[in-house]
């Protein structure tokens, strides 16, 4: 069969209008692939959406997510279909109702056909912490994937589906999408409804998509946005009502000099691999050619450090209050015990890995009464603080431009190296997008090359409600990049 799951959205589209494949053809290849798929990048595959597929006959031509196959990162919530977010608490779990962006992706007749491996309950970077193990990286399978969308990226990468969904609270899109040679995008917070996304940090969690390209991300948007009154973090804005679209203007701008971007220089000095360091300056000189402004700022290497041990203070207290209710009672398996109090250990005991228990041990711990002021009010401080920083550099520019992570996806064996976590190369250069999720701006990681035979990406952050703006100029440097076919993958 031809790889037509390779292909864009609008390419596969136009196959369906010629009626030369149809959604039931794409749909069978694409399951087919993921029961072969060696990544061990899925927690259910749905076989009963070969009656959808069928029952899709007359194209729309106006409708590009028409029979489109896709999956969704598994906390998301799916009616009638096993969710259990990669965790053993909530193993067997099925939900009663489609997340909101679920039912505008039915509603545009695109066809989920599996759900994917995550961190478990997302509070994990490296997509090894699921109940189901390691999520493995389709270039080489000795390599992380990362996390916490690591299915939703495999998916894509591998040519299983042409887009997938995830969640990104630190980077979980954002970095895998490097590490896997698509595309990543996070867009402004509340800006798609999250109603329906198991919680793990409110004031950072967005849902966002794994595409091929960056035309894909306009369509999905454009299907996906809007106001959510199911959603208390849902925002009201008139941006909204505009058509998501490329934007000629913006090529015309580049070409007027009136685009500036911003490129860190203490994040580009703690790179160490510098073959993506000349990479990434060589397109800084091509964006120079066609005239568009490439400014160097600073931001303190002091301020810039504080960025991961703020992140993980906030991420965590909030991810004990959203997971209170994974008690064994409400949600998790019963444990029988005499108290209620014997039951959630139980619970929790047996649901909970090591790693989730140390999280919420943290995050309990900074939220005690003698510790809020030491611990996470002062990282709600640090972080407005930073949001300051990153809104005084978009005062001047329209981006900020970086590499996405400053090295190649590690091996799996090499992820625990304790030295590597207290170097600025991980504090400064390898989190650097957890920015984004303080400001709510909307970020997307692009592919950029590739290093000893694994996928690097470069990362492009903007205003907040400057969706559009981002993205076109995201196609821009996509154009430029020009990336060619994936190399071969194992």
């Amino acid at each position: 069969m031809t790889n037509y799951l390779s292909l864009s959205i609008k390419e596969i589209h136009e196959l369906l209008v010629e009626k030369k494949i149809t959604p039931l053809l794409l749909v069978n290849e694409a399951i087919k692939r993921a029961e072969n798929n060696d990544c061990n990048a899925f927690e259910y595959i749905d076989k009963d959406v070969f009656e959808i597929a069928k029952s899709l006959v007359e194209p729309e031509k106006d409708n590009l997510l028409w029979g489109m196959p896709f999956v969704i990162k598994d906390n998301i919530s799916t009616k009638n279909v096993l969710t259990c977010a990669s965790s053993n608490i909530l193993d067997g779990y099925v939900p009663i109702f489609n997340a909101t962006i679920i039912d505008k992706l039915i509603k545009k007749k695109a066809i989920p056909i599996a759900k994917t491996t995550m961190d478990e309950l997302a509070l994990g970077g490296s997509g090894t912490t699921g109940h189901k193990g390691a999520t493995l990286n389709p270039y080489n399978n000795e390599h992380i994937i990362g996390g916490s969308s690591c299915g939703s990226a495999v998916a894509v990468s591998a040519n299983i589906v042409p887009f997938s969904l995830g969640s990104d609270t630190g980077d979980s899109i954002r970095k895998p999408a490097s590490y896997a040679g698509i595309v990543g995008f996070k867009p402004t917070w509340g800006r798609i409804s999250r109603f329906g996304l198991f919680p793990f940090a409110n004031s950072l969690d967005t849902l966002g998509f794994f595409t091929n390209n960056v035309e894909d991300c306009f369509i999905l948007l454009d299907a996906t946005t809007g106001y959510d009154k199911k959603d208390s973090t849902s925002i009201v804005n008139k941006i909204y009502e505009n058509k998501i679209e490329i934007d000629n203007c913006i090529k015309t701008a580049a070409v007027n000099k009136t685009i500036r971007i911003a490129v860190i220089k203490e994040i580009i000095d703690s790179i160490k691999n510098k073959s993506i360091v000349n990479e990434f300056k060589n397109i800084l000189e091509e964006l120079e050619k066609i005239g568009i402004n490439v400014n160097y700022v600073s931001i303190e290497k002091n301020i810039l450090r504080t960025i991961f041990p703020t992140y993980f203070i906030i991420s965590c207290a909030e991810s004990v209050s959203n997971n209170a209710n994974l008690d064994g009672l409400r949600f998790g398996k019963y444990s029988e015990a005499v108290t209620y109090q014997e039951s959630v250990l139980k619970a929790r005991e047996k649901g909970f890995s090591k790693y989730i228990k140390k999280r919420f041990i943290f995050g309990n711990y900074a939220l005690l009464k003698e510790n809020q002021e030491k611990l996470y009010l002062r990282a709600k401080k640090n972080r407005n603080r930073i949001i300051d920083i990153f809104n005084n550099i978009f005062m001047d520019n329209d981006i900020v431009f970086l590499p996405a992570s400053p090295d190649i996806a590690p091996k799996i064996n090499s992820i625990f190296d304790k030295d590597y976590f207290v170097s600025d190369e991980y504090l400064i250069a390898d989190n650097h997008l957890i920015i984004s999720n303080f400001t709510g701006s909307p970020s997307i990681t692009i592919p950029a090359g590739f290093f000893d035979k694994m996928p690097f990406g470069f990362n492009l952050t903007g205003r907040i409600f400057e969706d559009k703006k981002l993205l076109n100029i995201a196609k821009i440097i996509e154009d430029i990049i020009k990336f060619k076919q994936k190399a071969k993958k194992i």
